[in-house]
């Protein structure tokens, strides 16, 4: 006869098995992707095209920005680090010109989902476009073109890190107000291919968070320690 037996470890040592509402949640999660990726063939061209430029915007930025921080050769070639400044903000604007044309391509290419293809999903799409670029718009004003263009990698830094609206609401707001003009812009379209584009937009932005929110922290107390020395 076969025994079974439980092991005898502490209750906290023990693996809990998940909740009802987490399976629930992880079972709609794969559902809404698993209906999503039946619309969206991934293979298409102008899909592979939308991802890459989705991936390499934030690549391109910061790699180019880290390595003037280490180096200041755009500095030197510019002869100014604003000039270097406005320059590579330039470069990121038209890159981010052909991230959208690219994301709209794609949408275009591949078929609607009837569900979303409705006034109401269009109205919707409509609002967090707008406050997509509420957020957008109010982050650049509120940090100027340099602030918004990795000007503290060039050695132009603020007074202090900025804590007026919209960076009292939320962290890194320009990023999350992009998103959801892509959401926004997906849902207007009715569009599978665009909501999966939207999720990989989050995902690049969270990885690009990780990556620069440590830098920044760092270089605005480094900041605040000189001050306090000189003071």
């Amino acid at each position: 006869m076969t025994h079974s037996f439980m092991l005898s470890w502490p209750l906290s040592r023990q693996q809990k098995p998940p909740s009802l509402s987490t399976l629930k949640a992880t079972e709609a999660d794969l559902y809404v992707m698993t209906r999503l990726l039946g619309y969206v063939d991934i293979s298409d061209p102008r899909f592979v095209a939308a991802v890459l430029a989705i991936t390499f915007n934030p690549l391109f930025w910061n790699v180019v920005a880290r390595w003037e921080q280490k180096t200041r050769k755009l500095s030197r070639a510019f002869r100014s680090p604003y000039l270097a400044c406005y320059s590579l903000g330039c470069a990121i604007l038209l890159l981010n010109f052909l991230r959208s044309h690219c994301f709209t391509q794609a949408m275009l290419s591949q078929p609607k989902m009837e569900s979303l293809d409705n006034p109401v999903a269009y109205c919707v799409g409509l609002a967090l476009l707008g406050v997509g670029t509420v957020f957008v718009l109010s982050s650049f004003f509120a940090l100027g073109f340099t602030g918004t263009f990795l000007g503290d990698y060039f050695g132009i830094l603020k007074e202090a890190r900025v804590t007026t609206f919209p960076f009292n609401l939320l962290d890194n707001p320009m990023y999350w107000g992009s998103t959801a003009n892509y959401l926004g812009w997906a849902i207007m379209h009715a569009s599978p291919a665009g909501l999966l584009l939207t999720v990989v937009v989050a995902l690049i932005y969270v990885v690009a968070v990780l990556y620069e929110e440590p830098f920044t922290a760092e270089i605005y107390r480094q900041k605040a320690s000189q001050s306090h020395k000189r003071s």
